[in-house]
C-alpha cells in the first residue's frame, strides 16, 4: 500500500485528526466513510470539497449509541426509538426532525437529520472515546463506487488527502459491503429511502407498516446516479441471456450473484471496481431476485452512472436566501453556489465577481447581494458555463 503516512490502524491518531479539523475514512460495516467532527462546519465543508459531492446533498451523522438520538434529534417519535432500539448499532440509519445541534451543512438546509450507530468495533471505540459525532458519507468521489477497504479510499482520495491533517483508518473489509437501511420516521406511514442489509421485511416486523419512497430527495442516496463503474454495465435477468449477450460483446465480463445474497452484497463493489482494474469494456450482471437482500444488490445495480468529465453537463446552480453563513451581511445576500462539470469553467464563472471562489472540485461558491438580477447572473451560468 502507498503512502503509509496516510494509512493508520491507530484509533487515538484518528481521534487527533478530527478533533483538530481533520477528516478521516472511517471502516463501517457497510462501508468506508470519509468523516468530519459533526460540530466543525469548516470540516464538514471538506467533506464536499473532496469528495466533489453536491453541496445541499445530506449528510448521515454516526453517533455512539442511542442515548445521543436525544441530542441530534428534537423530537425522535415513538418508531424511531423502537427502530433505533432494535437496528442500533446496525446498518440503519433514521431520518428525525434534526435539533439545534445540527448545522446546515450537514442537513443542506432540510429540517430532519440522518442519524446512524455503526456496528463496526473500530468506529464504535473512536466515536464512544473521543466523544464526537461524525458526518461520514462513503469515502469515494461522488457518484463513483464506494469502497469497503483502506486500499479503496486510498485509490480514490490518497492524492487529495492531506497526511499532515487526515488520516485512513484501516479497519479491513467491510463485513455488510453495501450502504445502511434508511427509514423516513417523520412521514406516517414510514418510508423506505434505501434499500440495505436490513430489509423492508426486518423493518416492518418491527413497526407493521412501511412505505416506499416518494417526494424530493433528502437523504444519502436518493440521487439516480449513483454507485457506478467507469465500464459499462448491463443488467439480465438469466445467465443465458448473459451469456449470449457475452458472445457478441468483446471485452465483456459477466457477474452472476449465487444463492448467498450476504456474500454478493459483501463483494458486490470490490467486483465493480476489479472489473475497471482489469479494463474491462462491459459488465454484465445477472440481477438477483427482487426479494430480501436483492432488493438492495438491485437498487445499487439499476443506478445511472454519472456523466463523464467530458460530457456536456450543465452545472446545478442553487441559490439560497438567507444563508446562515451570510447572515452578518443582512437579508440582502444570498449564497450562489454553482457545481460545475468543466475545470475551465473556473475562469468564466470569475466574470461574476471578484468574490467567485474556484474550488478544485468544481464546485463555484459566492455570495452576491440580492440587488443584482440574480436572474441574469443564473442564465449566464447556464448558458455559458455549460460549454466544455
Amino acid at each position: 500500500m502507498n503512502a503509509p503516512s496516510l494509512v493508520t490502524t491507530d484509533v487515538d491518531v484518528a481521534i487527533g485528526k478530527l478533533r483538530a479539523g481533520g477528516v478521516v475514512a472511517v471502516p463501517t460495516e457497510t462501508v468506508y466513510g470519509l468523516a468530519a467532527d459533526a460540530s466543525n462546519p469548516a470540516a464538514v465543508a471538506r467533506i464536499f470539497a473532496l469528495k466533489g459531492r453536491p453541496i445541499g446533498h445530506p449528510l448521515i451523522v454516526h453517533i455512539a449509541d442511542a442515548d445521543q438520538l436525544d441530542v441530534w434529534s428534537s423530537d425522535p417519535s415513538s418508531v424511531a426509538r423502537q427502530l433505533a432500539a432494535n437496528g442500533w448499532p446496525g446498518p440503519l440509519t433514521l431520518i428525525v426532525p434534526r435539533s439545534e445541534q445540527v448545522h446546515d451543512a450537514i442537513t443542506g438546509g432540510r429540517t430532519t437529520v440522518g442519524l446512524r450507530v455503526p456496528a463496526h468495533p473500530m468506529a464504535l471505540d473512536l466515536l464512544r472515546s473521543s466523544g464526537l459525532a461524525i458526518a461520514a458519507p462513503s469515502a469515494n468521489r461522488f457518484g463513483a463506487v464506494s469502497p469497503t477497504t483502506a486500499q479503496h479510499v486510498l485509490d480514490d482520495l490518497g492524492g487529495v488527502l492531506d497526511p499532515a491533517t487526515d488520516a485512513i483508518l484501516d479497519g479491513g473489509p467491510c463485513e455488510v459491503g453495501i450502504e445502511s437501511t434508511i427509514i423516513d420516521t417523520t412521514v406516517d406511514p414510514c418510508q423506505l429511502l434505501r434499500a440495505g442489509a436490513i430489509t423492508a421485511d426486518d423493518v416492518v416486523a418491527l413497526i407493521s407498516d412501511l412505505a416506499p419512497a416518494s417526494g424530493p430527495s433528502r437523504s444519502s442516496g436518493m440521487l439516480e446516479s449513483h454507485y457506478a463503474p467507469q465500464c459499462a454495465v448491463r443488467l439480465v435477468d438469466t445467465a443465458d441471456d448473459a451469456w449470449a449477450l457475452r458472445a457478441g460483446t468483446p471485452g465483456a465480463e459477466i457477474l452472476e450473484f449465487k444463492d448467498d445474497l450476504a456474500e454478493a452484497a459483501r463483494s458486490l463493489y470490490s467486483e465493480l471496481r476489479a472489473a475497471d482494474t482489469r479494463g474491462a469494456k462491459m459488465l454484465i450482471v445477472v440481477l438477483p431476485s427482487a426479494e430480501g437482500l436483492g432488493h438492495a444488490l438491485r437498487d445499487r445495480l439499476t443506478r445511472p452512472p454519472l456523466p463523464a468529465h467530458g460530457d456536456a453537463l450543465r452545472p446545478v446552480v442553487a441559490i439560497q436566501l438567507g444563508d446562515p453563513e451570510v447572515t452578518e451581511h443582512g437579508d440582502r445576500w444570498c449564497r450562489l453556489v454553482v457545481v460545475a462539470p468543466h475545470p475551465d469553467t473556473h475562469g468564466r464563472g470569475a466574470r461574476i465577481g471578484n468574490q467567485l471562489q474556484a474550488a478544485p472540485t468544481w464546485i463555484l461558491d459566492a455570495i452576491l447581494n440580492v440587488n443584482q438580477n440574480i436572474q441574469s447572473v443564473r442564465r449566464f451560468l447556464i448558458d455559458d458555463l455549460a460549454d466544455p
